[in-house]
């Protein structure tokens, strides 16, 4: 898990409410990386956690009645997760 907090540390733009980097769960790094960051940021989380372990977060964030993705970027992600993992 300190990998993932050093990546998110480096890049406080995309938590702006929290400055407490360790304290973060795997959930709240990838969907604000999913609907903050840029492409590299999305391959680097993918390259720490794994396609499949950030799929599974986006569908069950995704599968939330109220979820805090917006909703072009679930469109995306469902489309590009579908694609390069399956359907979940």
């Amino acid at each position: 898990m300190a990998e993932i907090n050093e990546f998110i540390k480096k890049r406080p733009g995309l938590v702006w409410s929290t400055t407490q980097y360790d304290k973060l769960s795997e959930e709240v790094i990838v969907e604000a990386v999913l609907n903050y960051g840029n492409f590299k940021d999305v391959n680097e989380i993918i390259r720490i956690l794994g396609i499949k372990r950030v799929a599974a977060i986006f569908w069950e964030e995704a599968s939330k009645k109220r979820s805090n993705l917006r909703p072009e970027v679930k469109h995306y992600f469902n489309l590009f997760f579908k694609k390069y993992v399956g359907n979940p």
